[in-house]
């Protein structure tokens, strides 16, 4: 881990604005980093919150990204802050809040400006690049492919490093970074992936065969996922988002991103016991339950 070192007193808000809640927290961070001599942006769009933003100040010129919201929120907003170079702080006012670094309550979330003044740990993660029609598409947390509104199921090649694996007939494809190996792929029988493993994880969606297991693969390695000739209307979803319609076939190529996603931390991660918090890793339903 490096120490965040603050150029420009500059921050940019990224604000889950369908929730009062957020909007609400928002509104607090502002204040207290104005107060602290800090000028604020706000993400394009974001009209609901944009009257916090102090006037003539891009997000491209932010030091931080500070996100306001769930996991899906700090998901969207690392598509940008990646392409910026600017890292990642998140509050969670959402359910679980897995990627998150602060709750909603919790007290250093006043003390945030002098916390950022003092110089954040910054942790670095891998992310991964899908190709398909000549465009390119990040993920933080997986890339799926997934067949379209046919009922039945339909074979999918996979391929590493232009090497033939297997056809499955599944209902689609997941690929997960180390930091998506708590969301969907877990969810599909996948492997928790320690973020400290430079590796993807692969996993068919309901396979259709009794010899299909996930598959843990180097991060350096081109992945390719091929859609039968006869399937229609597959689709390309990035961290949870549909992105492109997948033509019969074809073939979506997946690869690690040519950037890392940097989380900017207000103390170091300790990513099992983040998994016994929040997720009940290694508790029993008895000791649960009390």
């Amino acid at each position: 881990m490096s120490k965040l070192a603050i150029e420009r007193k500059a921050i940019t808000l990224y604000v889950d604005t369908n929730r009062e809640t957020a909007r609400a927290l928002a509104a607090e961070i502002a204040a207290s980093f104005r107060a602290h001599g800090y000028a604020i942006a706000t993400w394009k769009g974001q009209h609901e919150v944009a009257h916090l933003a102090t006037d003539g100040v891009r997000a491209e010129e932010s030091a931080l990204f500070v996100t306001v919201g769930g996991d899906g929120t700090l998901l969207r907003a690392a598509r940008v802050a990646t392409e910026l170079d600017a890292p990642l702080l998140g509050i969670n006012t959402g359910r679980l809040g897995f990627l998150t670094e602060l709750d909603h309550g919790d007290p250093r979330i006043a003390s945030l400006p002098a916390l950022v003044d003092a110089g954040l740990l910054v942790e670095e993660r891998i992310a991964l690049e899908a190709e398909y029609g000549g465009r390119t598409y990040f993920a933080l947390n997986d890339v799926v492919v997934r067949k379209g509104d046919v009922s039945r199921i339909v074979p999918f090649s996979l391929s590493l490093d232009s090497e033939h694996i297997a056809d499955i007939p599944a209902d689609g494809i997941c690929i997960a970074t180390p930091t998506g190996s708590t969301a969907y792929f877990l969810s599909a029988g996948g492997s928790i992936i320690s973020p400290r493993v430079d590796a993807f994880g692969i996993v068919p969606l309901l396979p259709h065969t009794l010899f299909s297991r996930p598959l843990i693969v180097p991060a350096g390695s081109r992945i390719e996922i091929g859609c039968d000739s006869e399937v229609a209307h597959a689709h390309l979803e990035c961290d949870g988002d549909v992105l492109a319609e997948i033509g019969p076939n074809s073939t979506v190529s997946v690869r690690r991103h040519p950037k890392r996603v940097r989380f900017a931390r207000v103390s170091k991660l300790r990513f099992f016991e983040r998994l016994e918090q929040k997720m009940r890793w290694g508790v029993s339903i008895k000791a649960a339950g009390r």
